[in-house]
């Protein structure tokens, strides 16, 4: 039976009709992983966040195979580029790095953050775990907890130590340090762990309270010295430095982390496609030795893992502030 001269035109037009969405389907999807991710750090340039950013930024873009670039977005202890990530599209190209400070502690203790980690966030996957410490400057002679709590009390039992972000885990270990050994430190908050250390390097402030990435290299140049680790067992990367539980100050044994955190609406694929990076990413031999360098217990934490350990240890913290009477600023 012949076919009519129009169903043919129509047949003929139908085809190329689906060449032409087949194509511009093509360009789209090639456009998109063309374009360039943005990972959002909540800390200024310098600081141990920024540089375990950029470390894991040159390694994504290889198994992404599109362009990962770092967006600096400083200031109020990471909840400017909290904030940012809470507006940003849920496209799968803004993603935040982030601890336990802005996700799990800010929220506690800031009346308006201006985000909520439940409701706006939705957890990535997790790359490691750390310990903060204190750790004492260059120009204050003592090398030891004891050292220093003589020290302090030849300076009249008074004392600043140095922290990244007020309202942060270490102001509240270091008004703890103050009750256990009936010291009168004052917590004095920077804008991230750089200008901290800047101050410390200068001599302008006898302690601070930190990260171990965040003070590991000055530690091993000798320009500082960490004297306390928080966590349930000394550190690999500074070996001789007792934990606080060993001092006699327990209950800091639960560990802070470090993650990944996308818009809430980002499709689970992009999630996955990232999570699945990050994980061969960690599994390179030099990736490893680097963060564990920085002072970092490198450990993948899928999507569902991450969400676990960041309500755990919101748990924790919660009881923690509640105890010591703090109030939401």
């Amino acid at each position: 039976m012949a076919t009519h001269p129009c169903l043919r035109a129509l047949r003929a037009l139908g085809v190329t009709l689906a060449l032409g969405a087949s194509l511009l389907a093509g360009a789209v999807h090639a456009q998109g992983s063309s374009s360039a991710i943005r990972i959002l750090v909540g800390f200024p340039p310098g600081g141990g966040t920024d540089a375990i950013a950029r470390t894991l930024a040159e390694k994504l873009k290889d198994q992404l195979g599109q362009p990962v670039l770092v967006d600096n977005r400083a200031g109020a202890g990471g909840q400017i580029a909290a904030q940012m990530l809470k507006a940003a599209p849920p496209d799968g190209l803004t993603y935040f790095i982030s601890h336990d400070h802005t996700i799990s502690i800010l929220p506690l203790v800031t009346k308006t953050p201006g985000f909520d980690p439940a409701h706006d966030f939705v957890p990535v996957a997790g790359f490691a775990t750390f310990v903060n410490a204190l750790a004492v400057s260059g120009g204050t002679p003592a090398k030891s907890m004891a050292e220093y709590v003589a020290w302090v009390r030849q300076q009249g039992g008074k004392g600043n130590v140095g922290v990244p972000a007020p309202a942060s885990v270490p102001e509240f270990l270091v008004k703890l340090i103050g009750q256990k050994w009936g010291l009168d430190l004052q917590a004095a908050p920077y804008r991230g762990s750089a200008p901290m250390m800047a101050d410390m390097l200068g001599n302008q402030i006898g302690a601070g309270v930190g990260s171990i990435p965040d003070f590991i290299e000055n530690h091993k140049a000798g320009k500082i010295r960490v004297i306390a680790v928080m966590g349930p067992a000394r550190q690999a990367a500074v070996p001789d430095v007792p934990t606080f539980a060993e001092l006699g100050l327990a209950g800091f044994e639960d560990v802070p982390y470090y993650g990944f955190f996308a818009p809430a609406g980002t499709p689970q694929a992009a999630i996955d496609r990232f999570s699945d990076a990050l994980a061969k990413v960690l599994a390179q031999p030099d990736v490893r030795q680097h963060l564990s360098g920085l002072g970092l217990s490198v450990e993948y934490m899928s999507q569902q893992q991450l969400g676990s350990r960041e309500r755990a240890y919101t748990q924790t913290w919660t009881r923690i502030i509640r105890n010591s009477g703090f109030q939401p600023q």
